[in-house]
């Protein structure tokens, strides 16, 4: 069930509708968690018996490590991460290994493993797996502080569903760590409900996804073989660009949408995207775009294995490892992984470099302008590993950029691109600039106090900010409702 499509919102209001019921108030943890059910089913129903031993073993794990008697609690720990790496092996990598093993050993009769070929992959159990390690690790770790006292058992089930499965971000995030989420679980009230702030998320969200990502997505799909070899070096270049303005627009989209809805029933989720394409280093990337997978990665691989507390050797070897793991986690084909090898190295380079270079780059608008540019070339180029769908086609892509000099111009799809990515862009360089206005006004030291003169005249200009801001939201409700593509499943839903 898309976000985007008319089911939805019936579904939405009927479990928004009976959440807020006053006669039903004591229910609300049930409501939702029924809702989130249907959600997760409506597709195909016999994936839900996966989510439901997914909810039941990690839900039973937790319970034993709150249990004070229970003397083998790091065993239990390292039993419930194996068991959901296990599954999310099992059904999302066993045929991308049986598939490379057969293949390197020359065989050509699978008859034996076919059945590996044929196991469904249950969607969101990437981002589902995630939730049921942080909550056996987090309990494990603060399991006191999350609750002060021991949970009953059918209380704790139902609790594990609601953060497992909940329906705003169950397929595609934002990734929510259980000592964030669990805190948050009690009785909501209908005034508590920020409703302008959830309004204006929302309105982001769908803008990003139906405007800007699902006309992109219409016009991207000539970044394929064989319809590219037929296209200009400048139009190839405009659709690197234009994918990823669709990539970020489509999942930072889904994350506003998420975050939205989840403001609806009194939950946060965390923040996904913070202006990525303006980040002047690899590093500070991966502090803007899909945080919630860059903390967990952080809190759970990188920092367990040591981290940068080991040497410089260990450090470079511990963000490799990540990274390399972290691309793979993204799909069950090889070119994710070397993705993910791809930014694990572009992070090595530039630490290696930030630590032996004899001289630092000044920082000033001009350079920071220069290393913001090459960060989101090297981005976008990698992002061709995402949208093509194997190596050589990417090869051949890049072989194209110089051969294609000569074909002419296809100048009403360029325009189209550049129409449809150009408030991505433009959203990012507000972002560059307020950030650069920003660290600008922190280096200043004030000569004297404001006068109540300058108090009103920025109060006048936050009244004034505050106007066209709310222009500036109808005006993407109205383009939601006059110019919206058609409808395209989210690109993380295969995540």
């Amino acid at each position: 069930m898309n976000f985007n499509s008319f089911g939805f919102f019936i579904f939405l209001l009927i479990t928004f509708t009976l959440y807020y019921l006053p006669f039903l108030k004591r229910f609300q943890l049930l409501t939702v968690v029924a809702a989130s059910f249907y959600f997760y089913a409506y597709t195909d129903p016999w994936l839900l018996i996966l989510l439901l031993f997914s909810i039941f073993w990690n839900a039973s794990i937790v319970y034993l490590i709150q249990t004070p008697n229970f003397r083998s609690k790091k065993a239990i720990l390292a039993l419930g991460v194996v068991l959901n790496l296990s599954v999310l092996f099992f059904f999302k990598y066993s045929g991308l290994f049986a598939k490379t093993l057969l293949g390197s050993s020359g065989s050509s009769d699978i008859s034996d493993v076919h059945w590996i070929f044929l196991i469904p992959l249950p969607i969101g159990i990437s981002f589902y797996t995630f939730h049921g390690i942080s909550m056996v690790v987090d309990f494990y770790r603060i399991g006191s502080e999350i609750f002060k006292e021991k949970v009953p058992y059918p209380k704790l089930i139902l609790q594990s569903s609601l953060y497992i499965n909940f329906f705003p971000q169950l397929v595609a995030g934002p990734i929510v760590k259980a000592k964030e989420f669990f805190p948050q679980i009690k009785t909501k009230n209908f005034r508590d409900i920020p409703w302008i702030q959830a309004a204006k998320i929302l309105i982001l969200g769908y803008f990003l996804k139906t405007v800007i990502a699902d006309n992109l997505n219409d016009l991207t799909f000539v970044i394929d073989f064989p319809y590219n070899s037929h296209h200009s070096t400048l139009t190839l270049i405009l659709l690197i660009l234009g994918y990823s303005a669709q990539i970020f627009a489509d999942f930072a989209g889904y994350s506003l949408i998420a975050i939205g809805i989840a403001f609806l029933f009194g939950y946060r989720l965390p923040t996904n995207f913070n202006f990525p394409y303006i980040s002047s280093t690899f590093s500070e990337f991966w502090r803007r775009w899909h945080i919630s997978l860059s903390t967990w990665l952080r809190d759970y691989l990188y920092i367990p294995l040591g981290g940068n507390r080991k040497g410089n050797f260990r450090t470079y070897i511990n963000l490799f490892l990540v990274m390399a793991l972290g691309g793979l986690w993204h799909g069950a084909e090889w070119r994710y992984m070397v993705w993910g090898i791809g930014h694990g190295l572009l992070l090595l380079i530039e630490r290696f470099l930030d630590q032996n270079l004899p001289f630092k780059l000044p920082e000033n608008r001009f350079f920071s302008f220069i290393k913001v540019g090459f960060v989101f070339l090297c981005v976008s180029l990698l992002w061709l590993l995402f949208r093509l769908p194997n190596f050589e086609t990417a090869i051949k892509y890049l072989k194209l950029l110089s051969t294609n000099l000569s074909l002419g111009t296809d100048w009403e799809l360029c325009t189209f691109l550049i129409f449809f990515s150009a408030p991505v862009f433009f959203y990012h360089f507000y972002g560059w600039y307020k950030s650069l206005s920003a660290l600008e006004a922190r280096n200043q030291i004030p000569i004297d106090n404001l006068s109540s003169r300058t108090d009103y005249k920025e109060k006048y200009s936050e009244e004034t900010m505050e106007k066209i801001s709310n222009i500036g939201y109808a005006f993407l409700l109205f383009l939601i409702v006059l110019n919206k593509g058609p409808s395209a499943a989210f690109i993380y839903f295969q995540f």
